[in-house]
């Protein structure tokens, strides 16, 4: 197994990023939020997971260690590859996805691409216990009657940062773009209301042409 990859990074997409190790560029798959962190021509660290096909190698990479042994448990789900495991990781935080399992918050889980009520009740029931508990405050905060949500359980985060990265943004700008509309979706959620993504989308093309 290649536990991680160490080295500067040459090339930056909207779903990966080039790590020259030894006079080889590797290609890593990494989410967004692990992307935003990494610039080119900089030396990085990542957490690596190989997955070995019949017909390809694939690299994963994470932020570190915690995001990697997450990832690689949502894999032993029925139905759960790659693909949807790093969906998940791009929507939600390992431990905002251990508290998820604990709560069997089935809302939160269909807030990923691709994840519907029913695969969300199947998957809850699959991995209830595989993640662990929680290691932060949020399910502290639950066990003692807290309303506070979890952090990264947030409906518009993963649409926004899918809708800026598929309309050809950098993972780095998007992420950027986030922090600026916060305060949009903090207004409406102070009123009671869920942030609109088509006002928040707005605001971040707005934030971007600057």
């Amino acid at each position: 197994m290649i536990a991680f990859v160490e080295g500067e990074v040459d090339a930056l997409a909207p779903d990966g990023a080039v790590v020259k190790v030894g006079g080889v560029g590797l290609l890593l798959h990494c989410a967004p939020a692990t992307l935003a962190n990494l610039t080119v021509g900089q030396r990085a660290r990542l957490a690596t997971s190989l997955i070995v096909r019949e017909d390809s190698l694939t690299l994963y990479g994470f932020a570190d260690d915690d995001e990697r042994t997450v990832f690689e448990l949502l894999q032993t789900a029925s139905g759960v590859g790659p693909r949807v495991a790093q969906a998940m990781l791009a929507t939600h935080r390992p431990d905002t996805l251990r508290t998820i399992f604990a709560t069997q918050d089935a809302r939160a889980l269909t807030l990923v691409p691709g994840i519907g009520p029913k695969g969300a009740q199947k998957l809850l029931l699959e991995l209830k216990g595989r993640l662990g508990a929680p290691t932060g405050t949020v399910h502290a905060q639950a066990a003692a009657g807290g309303a506070a949500a979890a952090p990264g359980v947030t409906p518009w985060r993963g649409q926004l940062l899918e809708a800026l990265t598929g309309l050809g943004w950098t993972a780095r700008d998007a992420e950027a773009a986030l922090a600026d509309v916060e305060p949009v979706a903090a207004e409406a959620e102070a009123r009671g209301e869920s942030p609109q993504l088509p006002v928040l989308l707005r605001a971040a093309l707005r934030s971007l042409k600057r």
